[in-house]
């Protein structure tokens, strides 16, 4: 059986619910987020696991950190894994389209079905949902809400100041 744990820091964008699998982060919620699992799947609340994650967060919120290099225990199936390892392709400060994220997958016309797994991503932030626009270029759906996907999107293109007072 494996071990789960959480603990829950505070953020620019709300508090974030942070979740490990035998120590490795598997989930980060936001409050309010769509397809957002029970908090009794979150497993005994114990911050031991998550000091790295911790660092890497307050840095990237400080402004100071453009590509998280932390160990990810990614649950879903193979081809929302394919997704969510694209979408760690996104460089900071830029974006795709799902239909630009489709093509790199070598499916082109799966451009519905890679929103559908972009949206069930586990592990918001450190895998960049919020870097998926629409065709178009305007903002499409965020488990997190469209005013956090503006407001992180800003925040990467340096229109928004970096928070003060990242985390702590």
């Amino acid at each position: 059986m494996p071990t789960v744990q959480h603990t829950v820091v505070d953020s620019p964008y709300e508090p974030l619910t942070l979740v490990a699998v035998d120590g490795v982060l598997s989930r980060v919620h936001m409050t309010g987020q769509r397809h957002r699992p029970p908090e009794e799947t979150f497993g005994e609340p114990d911050p031991r696991p998550f000091g790295e994650v911790v660092r890497q967060l307050d840095a990237y919120f400080a402004g100071d950190l453009t590509a998280f290099d932390l160990p990810l225990r990614l649950e879903g199936t193979p081809f929302q894994r394919r997704v969510w390892n694209e979408l760690l392709r996104i460089p900071y400060g830029e974006t795709r389209t799902y239909g630009q994220l489709a093509e790199a997958l070598g499916t082109p016309t799966a451009s519905r079905a890679v929103g559908l797994a972009n949206g069930k991503n586990p592990v918001s932030i450190i895998v960049p949902c919020h870097r998926v626009i629409g065709a178009g270029g305007g903002l499409t759906g965020y488990g997190g809400g469209l005013d956090r996907k503006r407001r992180l999107l800003a925040f990467e293109s340096g229109a928004l100041p970096a928070p003060p007072d990242a985390l702590f």
